[in-house]
């Protein structure tokens, strides 16, 4: 019979994981609990809806590993008149380095020439002013201190083995085999009296031809509109409001949008970013994934001793007599980066089903807070507890527990 009991037991219990459990609920007429609980909820909601879907756009799917490819051409012209060579014109393919039109490149502004430059012996310091930091090494007391066929340490060619010395003064300069004369040390100070400059510089066009791609997918935008005029491109140029998408600057634009006066920048030199941005959003019309351009001065926060950009090169020639000769040149300008950034979004149910999902469980988590309150918190906790929670044990043993509701169902009064 025990036997039985248990085998008995044992069968309920597992019949028992196929019962349907639900959940109990109660109605509590607390103006407060039930205003706190519409808060949160309306919160909870406002939040997933304004932030989460349309601020953020949380249903896309997004990508931001953008492939690109930039292409530049510069146009202008200037006109320089210089005590070497006179009167010089400047075009493209004298002051853009490289001349490819890539995303880095530099145009010159400003130059400081050495003209007629031949091999030959000459002083390491111009004038024998030993005084000059420029070249430490190149200070001598006697011919000891030029020791034939060395290096000029950071100075301009090699040792020939003679101390140079000016009017019998103590100290000097070594002699050296270089190109000579040497580099001219002048720095440039005055943008009003320097005669190098290449004033319309401020005037050039810098063509910027940007192809953008999002592989993920498959789209692909340059930032060159299609229109029907033909002769668009020779027509406008950039505007941050009236001319947002035209891929057309002017140079001195370019440098007035990061806070700097152009004139100042050309005369030493400088380093400007432009960024340009893609924000693309696919659920749209493919005409509405327009770039957005940022200029800024990169090198704004160096020391003044090292602000500015500069480098030299030289051009080469050659005499009737086969002798060569060069130019030297060192050059100050602009030096501009192009640099391209950007993500897409397109819709997606994965994304979308997860938040939502999301924003259901916060609203779960506000129904827990308030029965918190009103189970912990309120005066009446214990009524409401005996109303939320209720044990039903087993008829054969106890009596079992009835609400006021189920008495009112089970009371044996007559129908009238």
């Amino acid at each position: 019979m025990a036997s039985n009991s248990w085998k008995s037991k044992v069968l309920l219990n597992v019949l028992s994981y196929l019962d349907y459990k639900t959940g109990k609920f109660i109605i509590v007429g607390s103006k407060r609990v039930g205003s706190l609980y519409r808060v949160i909820q309306l919160s909870i909601i406002g939040y997933l809806v304004g932030y989460v879907f349309l601020s953020k756009k949380s249903y896309q799917t997004k990508e931001e590993s953008i492939q690109s490819t930039v292409m530049t051409k510069l146009k202008g012209v200037a006109v320089t008149n210089t005590s070497e060579f006179g009167q010089m014109v400047w075009g493209p393919v004298d002051y853009v380095i490289p001349p490819q039109g890539e995303a880095v490149f530099f145009i010159v502004t400003n130059f400081i020439e050495t003209p007629n430059q031949k091999l030959g012996n000459c002083a390491e310091l111009w004038g024998i002013v030993p005084q000059s930091p420029n070249v430490p090494d190149g200070h001598c007391k006697g011919d000891e201190d030029c020791a034939e066929g060395e290096l000029v340490v950071a100075g301009h060619g090699v040792r020939t083995g003679r101390c140079l010395r000016d009017n019998g003064k103590s100290n000097g300069t070594c002699e050296i085999y270089s190109w000579c004369p040497i580099e001219r040390r002048c720095q440039p100070q005055d943008r009003h009296k320097h005669k190098n400059m290449l004033r319309e510089a401020e005037n050039f066009t810098i063509y910027i031809k940007n192809v953008i791609r999002f592989p993920k997918f498959s789209f692909s935008k340059a930032n060159v509109q299609d229109t029907a005029d033909k002769f668009h491109l020779k027509k406008c140029r950039y505007d941050e409001a009236l001319e947002p998408y035209c891929p057309i600057f002017r140079l001195g634009d370019i440098v007035n949008q990061t806070g700097h006066s152009f004139q100042d920048m050309a005369l030493k030199g400088g380093i400007i970013g432009i960024l340009i941005g893609w924000e693309c959003d696919l659920d749209r019309d493919p005409s509405e994934c327009q770039p957005r351009y940022d200029f800024t001065h990169i090198d704004v926060n160096v020391s003044r001793e090292s602000s500015g950009f500069n480098f030299r090169h030289a051009r080469y020639f050659k005499t009737g007599s086969g002798e060569s000769y060069r130019t030297h040149f060192k050059v100050f300008g602009i030096r501009i980066n192009i640099m391209v950034h950007g993500k897409a979004g397109k819709f997606c149910i994965i994304p979308t089903i997860i938040h939502i999902g999301s924003g259901l469980a916060c609203i779960g988590g506000g129904a827990w807070f308030c029965d918190w309150i009103l189970l912990y918190l309120m005066k009446n906790r214990e009524f409401y507890k005996d109303w939320k929670f209720e044990n039903v044990k087993n008829s054969t043993t106890e009596d079992v527990k009835q609400t006021p509701e189920e008495q009112q169902l089970t009371d044996p009064s007559p129908e009238v």
